[in-house]
């Protein structure tokens, strides 16, 4: 059911995401008239981004992000962590035969979310550990085999 794919491109992320309450509220903020007043400086640091802000601030992870939002694993990925994505890009989507993102859309409980959970490990993998691994255990349940090919992580 899954194919090698190329890994090289893709985002490879990982996050301990401790406090997942700080994630955006889904209700709209309400509307600010603008101001001449400048804004004070911020006291604090900004907070880390976990794996989907990242993924939808790098821009090229559009079609994984909505896949997330359908299959309802957003707040999965912003709970607490670690977790490793091997994230495929918009054009890794694109080169799927027509109509297949579609199709796995119209049913997110099903294929579109076991394929989003294998594309997960439950730890922290960095770039230099996943060159390291033949294997490892994704949260569908599957394992996924690891292997170098031409220098690339398939």
């Amino acid at each position: 059911m899954f194919r090698k794919a190329r890994v090289i491109g893709a985002l490879f992320v990982s996050a301990s995401v401790a406090l997942a309450a700080c994630a955006a509220p889904a209700t709209p903020a309400p509307t600010v008239a603008p101001t001449n007043t400048p804004m004070p400086e911020p006291t604090m640091a900004p907070m880390a981004m976990d794996i989907v802000d990242t993924a939808v601030a790098a821009g090229s992870f559009t079609t994984l992000a909505a896949a997330l939002e359908a299959a309802g694993l957003v707040d999965t990925l912003k709970g607490e962590g670690p977790f490793t994505v091997f994230a495929p890009t918009d054009n890794a989507f694109a080169a799927l035969p027509e109509g297949t993102v579609e199709s796995l859309l119209e049913d997110p409980e099903g294929a579109l979310t076991q394929i989003l959970l294998y594309h997960v490990l439950g730890e922290r993998a960095d770039a230099a550990k996943v060159v390291t691994l033949s294997e490892a255990e994704t949260l569908q349940g599957s394992p996924i085999t690891i292997e170098i090919v031409d220098g690339g992580v398939v």
